[in-house]
């Protein structure tokens, strides 16, 4: 199955029924009167969150989405049939954003959620509802609503627990093999990864989600290389690990590259908590081991740690410290929510 994390799509809820005009005609029945029935409801177009899946890859071979229209109104005061709705299944993390791709309509990253894209029009009054006691006979009846028509983009944001943030060839999908049962695409030159990975990785009998995206480049915010684009899927990441590629001549402008596209991305990436990996410690010595760490650590202003994901030195480490973040981060949104729902008189 390929991997699509935005699609196009056409929608339009369905027009109400018109409303009838129609009088009582009965054998043996002195007096009749109005008994126009009123139309039916359109149908509603609807996006729902589901199981099972984590691609848009449906949307790209249908784009038209239209939601059946309600039933005509008869006599005998019979209501029209109501339109059947049309239910756009998504994965877990998708937004409904509107022509403008900037306003987001709706956040569904909770299995079973449901939110009303194009609500179906009303159907119309029969005439039955306009008689009174000086217009017993009414000949007039409403059409019904009409349907609403849009266009709508599906965007998808994997959710994960952890990010991995890098240059091309950092070791990024080598370390989510490493750690997980991923298997990534793994060569010796860049951009191998084109589509975003995620792996259950397990450390202390706990596990949590990895996400791998593809490498970033200086100016990638302005098209260069991949783009930045897949940076929405790190978005709703507790903590994001960044691999600083420790034989690269340069890492420190490397990392220095890596931090510039974030913030220029945007997004509260800038405010969420990074931990700092130099990695392939395992093609150095003791002596280059600490000095690449203490000039990474006087640019960084915090801890780095040193890993090798081809020998798994120094992985565990990493991992115990993104499992301390990932679970302070649910602390305090648990706590965050039993504050929001207390009970108030």
């Amino acid at each position: 199955m390929k991997f699509l994390d935005l699609a196009k799509v056409y929608i339009r809820s369905g027009s109400g029924g018109a409303g009838a005009v129609s009088f009582r005609r009965e054998k043996y029945i002195e007096y009749g009167g109005p008994d126009g029935g009123d139309g039916g409801k359109g149908g509603s177009v609807i996006v729902e969150c589901v199981a099972g899946l984590n691609t848009l890859i449906d949307f790209r071979y249908q784009q038209h989405f239209f939601a059946k229209n309600g039933g005509s109104g008869m006599g005998q005061q019979r209501t029209g049939a109501s339109g059947e709705d049309i239910i756009l299944r998504v994965p877990a993390g998708t937004e409904v954003l509107d022509e403008d791709q900037e306003t987001v309509l709706a956040d569904l990253s909770t299995v079973g959620e449901r939110f009303v894209i194009a609500k179906g029009g009303n159907g119309g009054f029969g005439n039955l509802h306009f008689k009174t006691s000086v217009n017993q006979a009414p000949r007039r009846a409403n059409p019904g609503q009409q349907g609403i028509e849009k266009t709508i983009w599906l965007r998808l944001k994997l959710i994960a627990d952890a990010g991995l943030l890098g240059l091309p060839n950092a070791g990024k999908s080598t370390f989510l093999a490493a750690t997980s049962n991923a298997r990534p695409k793994i060569a010796d030159y860049p951009f191998t990864t084109l589509h975003p990975n995620l792996g259950v990785v397990g450390v202390d009998n706990t596990e949590f989600v990895m996400a791998d995206i593809p490498g970033l480049i200086e100016g990638a915010h302005e098209g260069r290389g991949l783009g930045d684009v897949f940076l929405g899927h790190i978005e709703k990441c507790a903590v994001l690990l960044h691999l600083v590629d420790a034989t690269a001549g340069d890492f420190l402008v490397n990392y220095d590259a890596i931090m510039s596209e974030v913030a220029a991305y945007g997004a509260a990436l800038t405010n969420k908590k990074m931990i700092v990996g130099l990695n392939k410690i395992d093609a150095l010595d003791e002596e280059e081991r600490a000095f690449f760490k203490e000039e990474l650590e006087a640019r960084v202003g915090h801890k780095v740690y040193l890993l090798s994901a081809v020998s798994g030195e120094g992985v565990t480490d990493v991992l115990r410290a993104l499992r301390e973040v990932i679970d302070e981060t649910a602390k305090s949104d648990h706590e965050e929510s039993v504050e929001d729902t207390a009970w108030q008189p």
